[in-house]
């Protein structure tokens, strides 16, 4: 049986009443004021009243010039791996296109297409996640989007990051807004002047953004509703707790709500852990998240199998699942929610966040047990079509007329009727 060495607090459930009726407001402004409501915010919360919200050619030139060679080869060489991985998945969507005649002469069929427009939201905030432009806006350029926008919010009255924005630039972004928060992605879905809205809104971001995405989903699609970022590691006998702490606490850094959990098949090793991750803590330039986040949410289990440790990992459903153990496979074969699975002690989710290809969107709050990450599929739509002879749509067009009539739509069958008896000799 499962056996908690540290649990995580408690919290009392958040009452979200004042956020989402702030968001609301914010929303319906800009939706009434364009870019008049986007400027009242942008002035209010960021400090920022440019001549115009869209950077330009030469901005992006001079933030290309500001950034130090090996930095610029660095980004280079991440957005290569996440462009050839979405190459790949799109291959095999690509695939999915298909037309087969499942009676003589009806013609079923499937094609993908792509949307024609997607927003890419790159937070900013504790830190400046150049990650997230690789991820946001090369996926939908892979899919074959059209238009892709992105925008991030500025540093503080002076625009923006100039690597978030060599970022965007590089990874092929169509338009570039220097904008953020709950503002900006309602301009993104609704629009305002010289930006005209788009058909799916992608990125994450704080409470307010994900609340944001919430409310203008319907009138626009989006990737998913993301919550403060988790990693759960399985381990057994043949771990190291010095890697295992610092994995924990990689993942600590990121919030003061970010959630860790270790699942150990070693009574030994997990309280080994424990101690390592305190004794990290002492040094960590970031400790003083980290610290709380641990403190907080930090949980340590002791279990006596691995099917034991799948059916808690998979109760967890985790954002990141590393799974550090003398024999991966099997965990790779049978664990089944998990936003991204990282494996063996040679494999962190830095790795995943950055440079190995894979997108970093992930679902959280065991949102895994139903949804995966951002990848191409997301912005692509999936269609049938349909076409028959004449002796087949005769053949149909009787049997379908009574099934709309066992419903009582009998305007429906009368289209098939009219078929039935004008192609019928």
């Amino acid at each position: 049986m499962a056996k908690y060495v540290k649990k995580a607090k408690v919290r009392p459930a958040e009452d979200l009443a004042s956020l989402r009726e702030s968001v609301r407001e914010i929303i319906e402004m800009v939706k009434k004021e364009g870019e008049d409501g986007v400027r009242y915010y942008s002035k209010k919360f960021d400090d920022w009243n440019p001549k115009s919200f869209r950077v330009t050619g030469d901005e992006v030139l001079a933030a290309k010039r500001k950034l130090p060679t090996t930095e610029k080869e660095d980004i280079d060489f991440c957005q290569a791996q996440i462009r050839n991985f979405a190459r790949e998945q799109m291959k095999r969507l690509e695939d999915t296109n298909f037309e087969v005649e499942t009676l003589p002469g009806v013609h079923l069929g499937q094609k993908i297409i792509p949307v024609k427009s997607s927003g890419s939201y790159i937070p900013g905030g504790r830190y400046p996640m150049l990650a997230s432009a690789h991820m946001t806006v090369i996926t939908p350029k892979v899919a074959g989007v059209s238009r892709v926008v992105a925008c991030s919010p500025p540093v503080k009255g002076e625009g923006l990051w100039p690597a978030t924005l060599y970022s965007m630039a590089m990874a092929g972004a169509d338009e570039i807004y220097c904008m953020g928060g709950v503002h900006a992605l309602a301009a993104l879905a609704y629009g305002m002047e010289g930006l005209g809205p788009v058909d799916v809104v992608v990125g994450a971001g704080n409470k307010f953004v994900a609340e944001a995405k919430r409310q203008i989903f319907g009138d626009v699609g989006i990737d998913l509703l993301a919550g403060p970022t988790e990693i759960l590691i399985i381990a057994d006998e043949t771990s190291d707790p010095f890697i295992l702490a610092a994995d924990l606490l990689g993942q600590a850094e990121h919030d003061p709500n970010a959630r860790q959990a270790l699942v150990s098949l070693s009574g030994e090793i997990a309280e080994e852990t424990i101690r390592e991750v305190e004794k990290q803590l002492v040094d960590l330039p970031t400790r003083d998240v980290a610290g709380v986040a641990w403190r907080d949410n930090g949980e340590v289990i002791v279990v006596d199998s691995p099917e034991e440790a799948v059916e808690v990992t998979d109760t967890w459903a985790p954002e990141h699942l590393e799974v550090q153990t003398a024999d991966w496979h099997y965990y790779l074969e049978n664990c089944s929610n998990y936003g991204s699975l990282f494996l063996g002690e040679e494999t962190t989710v830095a790795y995943g966040d950055k440079t190995i290809g894979t997108n970093h969107v992930l679902p959280t709050m065991r949102a895994a047990r139903y949804t995966g990450g951002l990848s191409v599929g997301k912005f692509i739509k999936t269609v049938t079509y349909q076409y028959a002879t004449r002796e087949a749509s005769a053949r149909i067009g009787a049997v379908c007329e009574r099934a709309c009539n066992y419903e009582n739509m009998l305007a429906h069958g009368i289209t098939c009727k009219i078929r039935t008896e004008r192609y019928t000799k």
